[in-house]
């Protein structure tokens, strides 16, 4: 396992009320032994003009699941923030939810690196993401 702090379901939903999470509907919907899951609703919310799932949506539910997975894996008063993301996206969603499955890179005590691939209903992929953060020791 490559937590180092132990969060459940129900803490990471009351942590997610107030924040862009909330707003846009992600819940995390698993936590793994390597891995972090979560889902974010395709609606009026995360959609653009055209009636398509927002690319910028997608990278608001990769960096979500990579600083969440991130603060997991520090320890004490370390802080994670998000350095650089990229996302391709390669297929459109258009309704229901999309899943995301955030898995280490790279794990450093400077930094980490992430990746996180985005499904639609199908289990098809529709962005892979790629989210490097910072430790911050204060």
């Amino acid at each position: 396992m490559i937590w180092k702090r132990q969060f459940n379901l129900q803490q990471l939903a009351e942590m997610s009320k107030t924040c862009m999470l909330g707003h846009l509907g992600i819940e995390i919907t698993a936590i793994g032994d390597d891995y972090l899951e979560g889902i974010m609703p395709v609606d009026h919310r995360t959609k653009q003009p055209f009636g398509l799932l927002h690319g910028g949506a997608s990278v608001v539910l990769a960096e979500s699941l990579g600083s969440i997975a991130g603060y997991m894996c520090s320890e004490g008063e370390q802080k994670v923030v998000g350095l650089e993301i990229n996302a391709n996206h390669v297929r459109a969603a258009r309704s229901g939810v999309v899943k995301g499955i955030c898995k280490p890179i790279h794990l450093g005590r400077r930094q980490q690196v992430w990746n996180i691939e985005i499904f639609n209903e199908q289990g098809k992929l529709c962005c892979t993401s790629r989210l490097t953060t910072a430790v911050l020791f204060e």
